[in-house]
């Protein structure tokens, strides 16, 4: 599955989509880069360096080698970066985990998968194709719930978490990365039973 990874430990690329600027740090679209910023902060890492149009952050997690990255091309065309640091670092498809928004999910909501389509999801479709049109590789669903009333989804999307959300922001993006930490430490498998319906 994807490409062989021929060095002797085992790589980690950890995407999170989201868009480059101030103006859209901490709107829902955003989530993945804010999961990914939580994870650095939680290995003492810092995105220090720019590979492929996109910050990276290198460090390690039980021993296993782990490369963050944040995209800054723009949401539409994440794939860009993601299929050349995974060329680059020979990182196998089974171990690129993409975190995103997911409107089809309620806020309180992390779904774990180990493949599948990009469900709509413009940066999902990016990377889908730049992988050489694989969806063989795992995804943290991160729930953002539905625009209200006629709304359009990409102006809600593109919005901050209310007052009401923002209380509990920082328990889901820990969940996220938990769930990340869990398909290192174990599998993919473990963690969608753990995670999944929780």
């Amino acid at each position: 599955m994807g490409l062989i990874n021929k060095d002797k430990d085992e790589i980690y690329l950890i995407v999170g989509l989201g868009n480059p600027g101030v103006k859209y740090e901490l709107t829902r679209h955003n989530i993945g880069f804010q999961v990914v910023d939580f994870i650095a902060n939680k290995i003492d890492e810092k995105f220090k360096r720019v590979q492929f149009n996109a910050l990276i952050a290198k460090g390690s997690y039980k021993g296993k080698k782990i490369i963050l990255t944040k995209p800054q091309t723009f949401m539409n065309n994440s794939g860009q970066s993601v299929g050349s640091l995974a060329r680059y670092y020979k990182v196998d498809f089974e171990n690129v985990i993409v975190i995103f928004d997911d409107v089809d999910l309620p806020f309180e909501t992390i779904r774990v998968r180990s493949e599948g389509g990009s469900g709509g999801h413009k940066g999902m479709k990016s990377i889908i194709q730049h992988l050489g049109n694989s969806q063989e590789f795992p995804r943290i669903r991160f729930g953002v719930g539905r625009p209200p009333g006629r709304m359009d989804t990409a102006d809600y999307v593109l919005q901050r978490f209310n007052k009401e959300e923002e209380k509990f922001i920082d328990l889901y993006i820990q969940k996220a990365s938990d769930a990340i930490f869990d398909i290192i430490e174990n599998d993919i498998v473990h963690a969608m039973n753990h995670f999944n319906g929780s």
